[in-house]
Parts: C-alpha cells; sequence; structure tokens
C-alpha cells in the first residue's frame, strides 16, 4: 500500500488566541463549541480580540490527524480544498512540509477564500472555535483521489463535513470507495456540535458499520441518546466494529473488536485542548497501521496528546515526536 490513511477534510488555518471566560458572554459566543460563522461575524471577533496574542497554524481537525501520522513515521493523503490565496497557499505548504501528498495544487485551486478557525482559548484551556470555511464549504466527490483511496490502508473522515451537502456526499463516495476495495473506514465525530445539530447526517455516514470511529465521552452518548458512558459503549458496538471514547483527564477507552481497554492518561497540567483528539487519532491511526496492538495504539495516542496539551496550538514539532516516540519504546 502506498498510503496508511487517506483523510478527507476542511482544509483549515487556525488562529489560535487567549480571551478571558468574560469574553464569550460578552460577545455571544457558545463556550466549548466549534460554531460556523461567516466571515463578517469572524472578523467582528477578531477586532475585539487582542490578535497580538494570536498565532497561525495549519488546521482542520483530520488535517491535523494526518500531519500527526506522518510525523510519527507513517504516510498520509489528504483530500481537501483550499482557494488560490495566501492562506491556501500556507496550508498547502504546511502539508508539503510534513511530507503529505494531497489531490491539489495552488494554481488549480478556485478564486475565493481559504478556510479558517478562530480558536479562542480560555484560562481552563478549553477550546472554543468559530470557524469560516471559505472554499472548503465546496468540498465534493470531485476532490476525492480514487486511486489514492484504493492504495491505503484506511480511509478517515471528519465528521465536520456532514455540516456541508456536498461534504456529506464526498464521505458517502468515499466511503463507497474504500468498502469497494477492502479499505478499512475510520470515522470521527469531530466535536459534540456535529453530533448534535447533524444527527440525521451523522447516522447516514455510520449506515450499517464503520470499521473504526473515534470520538469523546459528550459525543458517544449524544450520538446513541443515553446518558451514561456504559450505556453508550454498549450502543456503539452495534454501528462500530472498533472504537476509542477519549475521555479528556481520565484516559481513553478502546474496544478492539473483542475486548475494551482502559487507556490511562498521563498526568500534565492542560494550557490548551485544541487539537488533543485530532493528535489522539492520528497517533493512534500510526500505530496501529504499523504492527502495534489496540492497547500500545492507545497508550503512544494518549502519550502524545498529554504533550500537546501542554502548548498553544494542534501540532508538534517534529523533535516532541521524537521524544514521545523515544518514551513509548522505553
Amino acid at each position: 500500500m502506498k498510503y496508511d490513511v487517506v483523510g478527507v477534510g476542511n482544509a483549515l488555518v487556525d488562529i489560535v488566541t487567549e480571551v478571558e471566560y468574560d469574553f464569550f458572554e460578552k460577545n455571544h459566543v457558545e463556550k466549548g463549541l466549534m460554531t460556523l460563522v461567516d466571515e463578517k461575524r469572524q472578523q467582528e471577533l477578531m477586532r475585539v480580540i487582542d490578535m497580538k496574542k494570536s498565532s497561525r497554524s495549519g488546521g482542520g481537525s483530520a488535517g491535523n490527524t494526518i500531519v500527526a501520522l506522518n510525523q510519527f513515521g507513517g504516510q498520509g493523503f489528504y483530500s481537501c480544498l483550499v482557494a488560490r490565496d495566501e492562506l491556501g497557499k500556507f496550508f498547502l505548504d504546511d502539508l508539503k512540509h510534513h511530507g503529505v501528498d494531497t489531490n491539489l495544487k495552488h494554481e488549480d485551486c478556485p478564486v475565493g477564500l481559504s478556510g479558517r478557525c478562530l480558536v479562542m482559548t480560555s484560562p481552563d484551556a478549553q477550546r472554543t472555535m468559530n470557524t469560516f470555511l471559505g472554499v472548503s464549504s465546496l468540498l465534493s466527490e470531485e476532490h476525492l483521489d480514487e486511486a489514492a483511496i484504493k492504495n491505503s490502508k484506511y480511509i478517515y473522515l471528519e465528521g465536520y463535513l456532514v455540516a456541508s451537502p456536498k461534504g456529506l456526499e464526498a464521505m458517502k463516495s468515499a466511503k463507497r470507495i474504500a468498502e469497494r476495495n477492502n479499505v478499512q473506514v475510520a470515522l470521527t465525530f469531530s466535536d459534540p456540535s456535529m453530533v448534535k445539530y447533524f444527527s440525521q447526517q451523522m447516522n447516514e455516514i455510520v449506515g450499517a458499520s464503520v470499521d473504526l470511529l473515534f470520538c469523546n465521552d459528550e459525543e458517544a452518548m449524544l450520538f446513541t441518546e443515553t446518558v451514561s458512558l456504559d450505556e453508550a459503549r454498549k450502543k456503539l458496538m452495534q454501528v462500530a466494529k472498533r472504537f476509542v471514547i477519549t475521555l479528556g483527564a481520565n484516559g481513553a477507552l478502546v474496544f478492539d473488536g473483542d475486548t475494551y481497554i482502559t487507556i490511562e492518561p498521563y498526568k500534565t497540567t492542560a494550557v490548551d485542548t485544541n487539537g488533543a483528539g485530532d493528535m489522539f487519532a492520528g497517533a493512534f491511526l500510526y500505530a496501529i497501521t504499523h504492527g502495534h496492538s489496540y492497547a500500545g495504539a492507545g497508550k503512544l495516542a494518549s502519550l502524545a496528546s498529554s504533550h500537546v496539551v501542554r502548548q498553544w496550538g494542534p501540532r508538534l514539532q517534529q523533535n516532541q515526536v521524537q521524544k514521545i516516540l523515544n518514551e513509548f519504546k522505553g
């Protein structure tokens, strides 16, 4: 296989900044969730934030995961859409820097505005995202690379895409291609808001089953319409052959198809939880495509997540990844 994982998701440039607790009520922002906004609303928020404290990085949920996969030693491909603008070039250059192949060439991208995500981090390290998708909302079946999917071990579908009719169709098409070619299908719910407000669309993607599901405990209970983790995991067994439920500071729960595995957390002091789930999925996918057990994959993913929440932004530097791999081997 040429690729370990082909990701399908939004292409966003993250603008990560700090805000105080009272910012959300003052500016009518729903704390702790990802909210889709138009360009005007995003600019309004950026005008009342001290942008001198902000930083910029490549982002997008599945984009972060595929970059992490590559950093750990895997080979990923990313199907996405950016505009022929400065942010679009920044995003594609970032993928290239990390060795991620893609369906895009900047000169062939559409005219318009690339997507960007304003990540507002509060003192409790929780991230609140207001996302302007730009041309990423136009991601469709035509932007899939069927040859890449056929030559991969997994496809990884980003739950955020269910908010877009074209994105939803792209997810369905990618899943069909994968299933026809015996490629494993992995899905992330991405955010509680996607499960809460797009439950019908999410059910359409899950369909009869997915091979591997990533979610957190809140998403698991929302999707299964249950009020306890125990109930949720029993219902998830009906729609996912294997799954991972992340539990924040309490680690994670992995079902490998036969057995439940408790993944212990690594003690850390979180300053920014943005990208923790993406990092977990990237490290986990790397591990299971490189001969590690689900228990081992969970351990590596938990360790990687504990490192990324210690800093601002969803990405690690390559030297940090190497330290994690060295610690994992030890």
